[in-house]
């Protein structure tokens, strides 16, 4: 696979507890920069991407092999934004940088019961932030110094991170 000084165009992973932000600022990041946003969780459902059905969650599980199969060659060639509530499994050679949204856990938990969430679902997600399961898998999981965190409780702080991310594409790209 190309490295990052192979590719014209890099690589980015956007990743958090679900309801932080990724989505709004993946898709945004990926219009602002002509970058092709990787929503996971759609690929997974377009190409049932799934081991089983989790019943306690009411999710299906996962199939992480399929998913890096499906994407190698997409990852070599760059311009890629991966977005996805877990990052453990995805290759670190993939991302030139990461992104870990966070958001308050009251914020949080009203977007969440506004998604319908509720139960064990609800708590281990809001827990999840608490104990920001989610920045330190990324940080076990990738260099430190590529590992950022972005705070995502108002539309100006989304705002603000987009820009922060078409920035450093940027900078990326005129030292690429």
């Amino acid at each position: 696979m190309a490295t990052s000084a192979d590719r014209s165009r890099p690589n980015i992973l956007i990743t958090g507890t679900p309801g932080t932000g990724k989505s709004v600022t993946s898709s945004e990041v990926a219009s602002a920069c002509d970058m092709t946003h990787m929503d996971i969780g759609v690929l997974a459902k377009e190409n049932n991407f799934y081991l089983e059905y989790d019943q306690e969650y009411g999710c299906p599980v996962l199939d992480e092999d399929r998913v890096i199969d499906e994407l190698e060659d997409r990852m070599s060639e760059g311009g890629m934004i991966v977005e996805y509530h877990g990052c453990g499994f995805f290759p670190e050679r993939w991302f030139d940088i990461v992104f870990v949204t966070r958001a308050d856990n009251t914020v949080l938990y009203n977007r969440l019961e506004e998604r319908g969430y509720s139960g064990k679902k609800l708590s281990d997600n809001i827990e999840c932030e608490i104990f920001q399961t989610i920045l330190e898998e990324a940080r076990e999981s990738y260099d430190t110094n590529i590992v950022h965190e972005l705070r995502s409780d108002t539309p100006e702080e989304l705002v603000s991170n987009v820009e922060q991310i078409t920035q450093w594409v940027s900078t990326w790209m005129a030292s690429h």
